[in-house]
C-alpha cells in the first residue's frame, strides 16, 4: 500500500517513513505543505500522514482540499498541537484520526493499519492479475492457490507492478516507489529483484506474467507479448 507523509521535522520524517517501509508500506515524503498538497492531490494513495505545522500551506488547509477533492483517501493528523481545540477543528475538517508528539511508533503502526482496514469504497484491498493474487492489506501472494513467501522488497516491487498492471514502469519509477533515494543511480538492483520475483512467480507456469520492456523497463500482464 502507498502512504504519503508530509511532515518538515527532518528526524521525525526520516524516524517514520524508515518504520512504515520496514513493515512493507510504499512510503512517499513531502517536507512542506505545497510539496505535499501538490503529490497528494496528483497521486493515488492510501493514507496520508499529516502534519499541521508546514512551511506553505497548512496541514488543516491540505485536509479540507483533499476532503473537497476525494472524501476517500485516508487522513491521519501527526502533530505538536494537543490542544481540544485543534483536535476538533481537523475532525471537522475530515481527519480521520489524530495522534500528538511525542508518540511511540507502535501506537503509529497501530492507526495506521486500523485506517487501512477501512478501504474506500471503489478500492478493493486484492490486487489480481490472471491467476496471481495479492491481498495488499495481509501483504500475502497467491498464484494458481499456492501461497508464495517474499521478501520485504520483493513484495513492494511486486505489488508496485501489479498495481500498474499493463502498465510499463521504468527502473528509475521503480526504485523511487520501492526503495529511497540512497539508491539513485544503483538501478541494476531493480534488475536482481525482478530475476528472484521470476523465479518465484513465474517460474513453474506456463504463462509468464513479469515482462521486459528492452531499454525502457518492466510490467506484469496477463495479455499476451
Amino acid at each position: 500500500m502507498r502512504l504519503l507523509l508530509i511532515e518538515d521535522e527532518h528526524k521525525v520524517a526520516e524516524f517514520v517513513a524508515r518504520g512504515l517501509r520496514a513493515e512493507r508500506f510504499a512510503v512517499d515524503v513531502a517536507s512542506d505543505g505545497d510539496t505535499g498538497w501538490a503529490m497528494a492531490s496528483t497521486l493515488d494513495y492510501d493514507l496520508v500522514i499529516l502534519d499541521l505545522m508546514l512551511p506553505g500551506l497548512g496541514g488543516t488547509e491540505i485536509l479540507r482540499r483533499l476532503r473537497r477533492k476525494n472524501g476517500a483517501t485516508a487522513v491521519l493528523v501527526l502533530t505538536a498541537r494537543d490542544a481540544t481545540r485543534d483536535k476538533v477543528e481537523n475532525f471537522e475538517a475530515g481527519a480521520d484520526d489524530y495522534l500528538t508528539k511525542p508518540f511511540a511508533f507502535a501506537e503509529l503502526l497501530v492507526r495506521v493499519k486500523a485506517l487501512l482496514r477501512r478501504p474506500p469504497p471503489a478500492r478493493s484491498n486484492v490486487v489480481r492479475v490472471a491467476d496471481l493474487e495479492i491481498d495488499r492489506l495481509a501483504q500475502q501472494v497467491r498464484r494458481a492457490g499456492k501461497r508464495i513467501e517474499l521478501t520485504a522488497k520483493e513484495y513492494g516491487l511486486l505489488e508496485y507492478l501489479a498495481s500498474c498492471s499493463g502498465r510499463v514502469l521504468t527502473r528509475t519509477m521503480i526504485i523511487e516507489h520501492v526503495w529511497d533515494e540512497s539508491f539513485e543511480g544503483l538501478t541494476n538492483i531493480v534488475d536482481v529483484y525482478i530475476r528472484h520475483l521470476r523465479a518465484k512467480i513465474d517460474d513453474g507456469h506456463e504463462n509468464k506474467l513479469i515482462r521486459t520492456m528492452r531499454g525502457v523497463g518492466y510490467s506484469i500482464s496477463d495479455e499476451s507479448p
